[in-house]
């Protein structure tokens, strides 16, 4: 069975905004008639997801999407308008670095100050002050109001508290950059060690790279609510389009996903045009139509069209591959590679393969297809977004494409 850890279920944040500061007020003083003087901001909105003891699990989406507001009410320092929040064991939150710390009190009894916060006793935090100290390694500043550290003094300090008190749940919210780069090593070596040893992990940011790394699931909040949960990979491939696009893609572009387009295709009929494209799928090894593509699967492009002038020389067949931002990923035709395309009067089909897979990283992409005169030059006809496919990649490798290559010394 699931050892879950942190349950949330029907979470509601609500803020009331007003427009103008005495609104307040008239507010306060309606009290026979209780109008209401405020719009309703829902910082999250039904939130409902379970994490299980020992995941690592990102948290992504834009500025104001929900992610601080969710932590904090996981943690405890805000609390919500509803839905419940049921989570076991001692969390150690990095929310803000150094939060609760009292600047007039010294390192060493702030040490002390957090870990009460936190819940442990004098003596549990006895046999843990010396790691953390040791972890610190700010020397003689550890018996000095934190008033008078450096920032990056501050910043290895909260951290260190943070991540040496043995905590079951670990919340990070942008801090992992703290200190000189030593530090930070040593700050991803004991992150390391922590996932390793089972504690459970929620980590917001903005680097999706570092998410990739991280974390082996994710959720993806937009406006309050979750867009998606679920491998880290494929939430995250699926907010990175949703950043090159500004909206969620929830409709494949598909014009023909049908299961065996041959038997759907309408009979020959002569056309006033030059040709026509009736037809154009994308299928696998087995010959299926397949809109999840891994990265590395073969792939085999068909396109089906007829001719009214057969008359015409050496037309060209173009594929250009393009993501989601219209970004030109590959474009391929039949003069570049020296093929002729069949051109008899009637039906004719070519195919296009790729052996060893697009090698794109995962995400959502596009076909476009056309046929040219001799010079690629005119269009006869040019159909975008013909096709839309998704493709389906762990954390392989960053930019644009994963080229083959292998590592030697």
């Amino acid at each position: 069975m699931k050892d879950i850890i942190i349950d949330i279920n029907k979470l509601n944040k609500v803020y009331k905004l007003y427009d103008q500061p005495i609104d307040r007020m008239k507010e306060a003083l309606s009290i026979i008639h209780k109008k209401k003087y405020y719009r309703e901001h829902f910082a999250l909105k039904d939130i409902t997801f379970e994490v299980v003891k020992g995941d690592n699990l990102g948290i992504i989406g834009t500025n104001g999407a929900g992610k601080s507001t969710l932590l904090k009410i996981i943690t405890g320092v805000l609390t919500p308008n509803s839905g419940s929040v049921n989570a076991k064991g001692k969390i150690s939150a990095l929310l803000e670095l150094g939060a609760g710390f009292n600047p007039e009190y010294t390192g060493i009894e702030n040490i002390y100050l957090s870990g009460t916060m936190m819940g442990f006793k004098k003596e549990e935090m006895d046999i843990k002050i010396i790691s953390i100290i040791d972890f610190a390694s700010i020397g003689d500043f550890i018996n000095q109001p934190v008033k008078t550290y450096s920032s990056g003094m501050f910043a290895r300090l909260a951290f260190a508290v943070a991540i040496n008190v043995e905590p079951d749940i670990l919340i990070i919210d942008e801090t992992l950059s703290v200190g000189d780069i030593r530090f930070q090593i040593k700050c991803m070596n004991k992150m390391k060690e922590m996932i390793e040893g089972g504690t459970t992990i929620l980590f917001v940011s903005h680097d999706i790279n570092t998410i990739k790394r991280f974390c082996t699931k994710a959720i993806w909040l937009d406006k309050g609510k979750i867009q998606d949960i679920g491998d880290v990979n494929k939430v995250c491939d699926g907010y990175l389009d949703f950043l090159k696009l500004g909206e969620a893609i929830d409709n494949p572009l598909n014009t023909n996903n049908h299961e065996d387009t041959d038997q759907n295709l309408p009979p020959f009929r002569h056309g006033d045009n030059i040709v026509d494209i009736i037809d154009f799928k994308v299928v696998n090894i087995k010959d299926e139509i397949v809109n999840r593509i891994k990265l590395d699967e073969f792939i085999k492009v068909e396109v089906t069209y007829d001719v009214y002038d057969a008359e015409l020389n050496n037309p060209v067949l173009g594929i250009a591959i393009r993501g989601v931002d219209d970004d030109y990923v590959c474009g391929l035709n039949t003069l570049i590679d020296q093929k002729k395309i069949p051109w008899a009067y009637g039906r004719n089909k070519f195919q296009l393969e790729y052996p060893c897979g697009i090698r794109a990283i995962g995400g959502k992409y596009y076909f476009d297809v056309a046929i040219f005169d001799e010079t690629a030059t005119v269009s006869l006809q040019y159909i975008s977004r013909v096709h839309n496919f998704t493709i389906i990649s762990g954390y392989e490798g960053e930019g644009r494409y994963i080229i083959p290559h292998d590592w030697k010394c």
